[in-house]
């Protein structure tokens, strides 16, 4: 049985099935950007903005200095900042002189911290001076030979720039004084010093690597994906080309995704330096900053995860702020549950639909149409180019329409691999296929939908349970701001499935009236039989719940039990 791409006959004819991909380096469209628009406002920060031209300039100096360090085609700068026009400089001065930028979360321990440095072998590293005590603790164990350092007021318009470093020193309880040295750069000297005449690097798009982007590391230690200029180049033409109502120039996008994950980089920072779209950059989630600047900057496109609609969907002041400008959202992550989609829907105006994708396809794979036949709770179908297939897990044979199994996908923006790491490449990728451990089906239509990952599926009692499925029962609940379920040790049943629920504010459940609900919507054996309520859940940068996370908790605290006994 074969599927023959069926889900081509449901494509809107202004979504071609196939795209002649631009065979050029990522920071050639900063170039092109700067040429075309040259005055109009590139990004936005905290009241200040900066244009096109003032971008590209800011890009070329930094490469420039970057080389003047012995920077060389193939070396890895490592870049540890949030959202904030330093971030989006250094990724494209880094391109534009031959390097592989590795993107590094700020929140990252020092021993996470190191382990990347070393795996990567970065030999520069951009990070905030509040940052640098950690990167200067672990330096000395890496390749890392120089550090560029900034701080948020350097891109602050006046007088907020003089005010925030007693924020700074408020919020953080710390001031950081950077003394320029031979391993150790200013920012603010650096690009008032340096000029805009970088040595122009040959870069082959198919074969050079622009990033290595670290994996969640939910699953042991986090793997460096490799991904090509042209892998991330075709999935913002792919991403286009699926917004097809958008205009070029016109957009203005919210940059609440992190750029330090592969979904805020491509769906908002290249994409928008790809279009000439004004970026909005927001350097950390707060519902109230997000309301606030919707409110007065009247963003058009917002890319996000289910925490962050949930998030403002459920902020007390929802009402005061207008977030009519809102017009296409396509949300990734986590399973978008449906009840936020029509609620987000109704506040907008505009459309909010679910997305899929991985770190390891730079990262969109599958999409539901924004402006045509849509199915709640799928994810849509594959995007231009792009190949999917349910395989059998024990047989690896195709499997059946609506019959479980493991989701594969094949396209232009698959990975070329893991950085060092041939056994884990060997493991996901065969033939050309990527096999991305989520369980899922395709119905008659062509149509995806994830049932979970390969990995989280509960067994207990012999019974496959997918916590997808009880989450979305969960989430139904008016009660239910946020939800995980996990399979923890049983000694019984194996497994057994453990919900664990934040309430919204003013909302009360007991246990037992929580379960009652679970019995009326779900088979039996499928019901969680223990409830944890918390007042948070623990989470990555872009809002994904780390279900690993509570599991291993559970894990330690049977065993301190077990040891007490």
């Amino acid at each position: 049985m074969s599927n023959e791409k069926m889900w081509h006959t449901h494509y809107p004819s202004e979504i071609p099935t196939s795209i002649t991909y631009d065979r050029k380096p990522l920071h050639a469209y900063l170039d092109a950007s700067a040429e075309r628009y040259g005055e109009k406002k590139a990004l936005y920060f905290m009241g200040k903005e900066m244009s096109f031209r003032q971008l590209q300039s800011e890009a070329r100096k930094m490469a420039r200095y970057m080389q003047s360090l012995g920077l060389k085609k193939g070396d890895k700068v490592a870049i540890m900042l949030p959202n904030c026009p330093q971030g989006v400089i250094s990724y494209y001065a880094a391109l534009m002189s031959g390097a592989i930028v590795v993107q590094t979360n700020p929140l990252y321990t020092e021993r996470e911290l190191e382990y990347q440095l070393k795996d990567s072998d970065a030999k520069v590293i951009v990070c905030l001076d509040i940052l640098l005590p950690r990167v200067t603790n672990v330096r000395g164990n890496t390749s890392v030979q120089h550090t560029i350092v900034t701080g948020i007021k350097d891109y602050l318009p006046f007088p907020k720039n003089l005010i925030y470093p007693f924020i700074q020193k408020k919020q953080y309880n710390m001031v950081v004084k950077v003394e320029q040295s031979e391993e150790t750069h200013v920012w603010n000297k650096m690009i008032e010093q340096s000029s805009e005449d970088y040595q122009q690097v040959d870069v082959n798009p198919e074969k050079d690597l622009a990033l290595l982007q670290y994996t969640g590391g939910t699953t042991g230690f986090p793997k460096g994906v490799m991904l090509t200029h042209y892998n991330l180049v075709a999935n913002v033409q792919m991403c286009k080309a699926w917004l097809y109502k958008t205009k070029e120039a016109q957009e203005v996008v919210l940059g609440v995704l992190p750029f330090f994950h592969v979904y805020g980089m491509t769906t908002v920072m290249n994409m928008s330096i790809m279009q000439g779209n004004k970026m909005i950059l927001m350097p950390k989630f707060d519902a109230e900053d997000v309301l606030k600047t919707i409110h007065k900057q009247k963003p058009t496109l917002f890319p996000g995860a289910p925490t962050i609609y949930i998030g403002l969907l459920n902020h007390p002041d929802l009402s005061k702020y207008d977030l009519s400008s809102i017009e296409a959202c396509i949300s990734g992550s986590a399973p978008l549950p449906a009840e936020v989609q029509e609620s987000f829907e109704k506040v907008t105006g505009g459309k909010l639909v679910e997305g899929y994708g991985l770190t390891e396809t730079s990262p969109v794979t599958h999409a539901n149409f924004v402006w045509a036949n849509r199915i709640n709770g799928s994810i849509g179908v594959p995007w231009p180019d792009t190949d999917s297939k349910i395989f059998k897990m024990e047989t690896a044979e195709e499997a059946e329409v609506g019959e479980v199994g493991e989701i594969a996908v094949k396209g232009p923006q698959i990975m070329q691999g893991y950085w060092n790491n041939q056994e884990e490449t060997d493991n996901v990728l065969k033939d050309g296929w990527l096999f991305t451990g989520d369980l899922g089906y395709m119905d008659e239509n062509g149509y995806f939908y994830v049932v979970d990952r390969k990995k989280d599926m509960i067994i207990a009692g012999g019974y496959n349970i997918y916590p997808r499925e009880v989450e979305e029962v969960l989430y139904e609940h008016e009660a239910v701001l946020e939800t995980v379920v996990a399979g923890i040790p049983d000694p019984y049943r194996g497994e057994t499935v453990k919900a664990y629920v934040v309430l919204k504010e003013g909302h009360s459940i007991s246990e037992d009236e929580l379960n009652t609900y679970c019995r009326k919507h779900l088979a039996a054996y499928k019901v969680p039989r223990i409830y944890e309520f918390r007042d948070e859940l623990p989470k990555t940068a872009v809002g994904k719940i780390l279900r690993r996370k509570l599991v291993d908790e559970e894990k330690e605290k049977q065993l301190e039990d077990s040891n007490t006994i």
